[in-house]
């Protein structure tokens, strides 16, 4: 009783993140656009949190992998970009013009959009 107790006590101060219709709630471990929920797996929410929480900053590919997948991937990063392909078609994001995640060319990506963290 006393972990149930703690886990829904309430949220920490950065256990939700907004930005351009999109909340992540971390404690929830849920996404959803314009107040619908999307379902997303393990990796594809970490990387949007991560992206997110880096915003507007861009972030490496080597940077994802190391805070998503958390080791140092050698050889292609295909996986992420894969990855990220999937996450943007659950968003709803085109890839001509993107809403949410951006390519920054021989970088990696950032999430576009002004974040906003909530407890």
């Amino acid at each position: 009783v006393e972990a149930i107790l703690r886990r829904t006590s309430g949220l920490a101060a950065d256990d939700v993140i907004r930005a351009g219709g999109i909340e992540v709630n971390k404690a929830a471990h849920e996404v959803t656009i314009d107040g619908k929920s999307i379902e997303l797996s393990y990796k594809e929410f970490e990387l949007l949190r991560e992206l997110m929480e880096n915003a507007p900053g861009a972030m490496s590919r080597d940077e994802l992998l190391q805070s998503v997948w958390g080791y140092d991937f050698i050889g292609e990063t295909r996986t992420l970009d894969m990855h990220i392909g999937t996450l943007r078609h659950k968003l709803g994001d085109e890839s001509t013009a993107p809403r949410y995640i951006k390519t920054v060319r021989g970088v990696g990506y950032r999430f576009l959009g002004e974040v906003e963290k909530e407890g």
